[in-house]
């Protein structure tokens, strides 16, 4: 059985693979350590991310998350490569300290782990699912302010009661 391992930001929790990463003040640049270094055609370069606290959590399986969640889980589908899902890092974390009582949030890299993603029929990114007792209950796509992402969570959290 393989262990997935998360990472919490805050109320965040992102499934990932061990990376550099090198921290400033305001943010976090990672680059994957090769062997031998990459074709130059696949044009790759440093990234990014917005700094936040993190801590690491284990699972043996992405089921044993949703069944042993103590709240509702607010799964986010994503890439690294994609500008809308970028956007949404900032946004989840303020609305995982808006709603840190009611519902747990967890990243899941599409790329990563491609088994996930085709389980639950990912075919747009961000692709964001509730679910209450580890099963969904709300499915929506696209990247959304703070207050409307509220509001969807609110309801679908409302409507499954």
């Amino acid at each position: 059985m393989a262990t997935i391992s998360l990472t919490a930001c805050s109320s965040i929790l992102e499934f990932h693979k061990p990376m550099t990463l090198l921290t400033s003040s305001n943010s976090i640049s990672f680059s994957y350590k090769h062997l031998n270094s990459p074709p130059k055609s696949l044009n790759l370069r440093p990234r990014t991310l917005h700094l936040v606290k993190a801590k690491k959590q284990t699972f043996s399986s992405f089921e044993d998350l949703l069944d042993n969640s103590d709240k509702p889980v607010l799964v986010d589908f994503y890439a690294t490569w994609c500008g809308p899902c970028q956007l949404m890092v900032p946004i989840l974390n303020e609305v995982g300290e808006s709603l840190q009582d009611k519902i747990k949030i967890v990243k899941i890299d599409t790329e990563k782990y491609p088994a996930i993603a085709n389980k639950y029929n990912i075919q747009a990114l961000p692709t964001f699912i509730v679910f209450k007792d580890g099963e969904p209950c709300d499915r929506f796509e696209g990247a959304l302010p703070a207050d409307q992402l509220v509001k969807r969570i609110d309801a679908a959290l409302e409507a499954k009661q």
